[in-house]
């Protein structure tokens, strides 16, 4: 198979997705657009998530987006929203606390109608999760064989032409740790405020500054601004509140090293599934603050990342 047997909606079509195919006189890059000299995955204007809020949570793999995402999205139905909550890693292991299994993803749905997306119904790709969260897992292309971009787009696209996103308030973007071109940017041209999940370590903290950088490339283009941190498995914050202070960011929570988080995952269930218990509570009461602050509105950070070394320097200490 070559790049002219793929779908066309996957280069330059209705998943919001431009991708630049080889030619003989070289790449086609818009220098309007960050990354100038990459491949660069555009948003459709015609495909837009419309009146609800939008975020799009980032970080380290493996730091906690996902139980990150699930909890927080639980919190905003809580606070009486209408949730979607879209996983953008191809794991697709976003949702299961909230669905109790892993649901099919949007690209494996679309592979089993031969990329039509006019024969798929509304419950091929959105299964409903605790306390009525709409959960879709995007998925991703086989590993080295397409961009992440095209699922995201595509996703959002399928949403639309089913409605759900009228009747939603609230969407969050649970993103892949890696940042990279396509998938990890997608949901920042969606999205109102990205936030940040990070651990109070080295490796964390350096992938925050990077990811950092990338949000505010993006934001040169669209709405998206960083709304802040969520200091997550740690028990202490002072290096992620002394770079915070170099660089202008802000922590909206902080969830310590509990337990009951590990053990939440192992049940398939969210924090507000658990049997209570003062660390039940505690991360709760986190939970439910950050969503209510969220959705009153958080202020537009103004941020200034490091240069790698400068920050490998920084963060020099014992």
């Amino acid at each position: 198979m070559t790049l002219d047997d793929l779908p066309t909606t996957i280069f330059g079509g209705g998943g919001g997705v431009s991708v630049t195919r080889r030619a003989e006189a070289g790449p086609k890059v818009d220098p309007r657009l960050d990354g100038a000299g990459s491949l660069q995955v555009r948003l459709d204007p015609n495909v837009s998530i419309g009146k609800a809020k939008v975020f799009a949570v980032y970080g380290k793999g493996g730091i906690g987006k996902s139980t990150t995402s699930s909890n927080l999205s639980v919190a905003f139905s809580k606070l009486g929203q209408r949730v979607v909550q879209i996983g953008c890693d191809p794991k697709h292991d976003s949702t299961f606390t909230l669905t109790k299994h892993l649901v099919p993803t949007v690209i494996d749905v679309l592979e089993s109608v031969s990329f039509h997306p006019e024969e798929l119904r509304l419950d091929d790709f959105v299964h409903e999760g605790y306390n009525g969260v709409m959960c879709v897992e995007a998925g991703g292309p086989p590993a080295g064989t397409g961009c992440g971009g095209y699922v995201v787009g595509q996703t959002v696209k399928l949403l639309k032409q089913h409605h759900l996103l009228e009747d939603t308030d609230v969407v969050v973007f649970d993103v892949l740790g890696d940042v990279v071109c396509g998938g990890f940017a997608a949901p920042l041209q969606h999205a109102d405020r990205a936030l940040i999940v990070t651990a109070n370590d080295f490796d964390s903290i350096f992938a925050m500054n990077r990811i950092a950088t990338a949000i505010l490339a993006k934001a040169k283009n669209y709405k998206v601004r960083i709304g802040g941190v969520i200091a997550n498995r740690s028990q202490e914050t002072d290096q992620i509140d002394r770079f915070n202070e170099a660089v202008g960011l802000k922590t909206l929570a902080h969830l310590p090293n509990l337990d009951v988080i590990r053990r939440s995952r192992l049940r398939k269930a969210t924090l507000f599934e658990m049997e209570p218990s003062p660390d039940v509570e505690l991360a709760r009461q986190q939970y439910l603050r950050l969503a209510a602050a969220l959705l009153a509105g958080t202020d537009s950070l103004s941020v200034n990342p490091m240069r790698d070394r400068a920050l490998f320097d920084f963060l020099g200490f014992d």
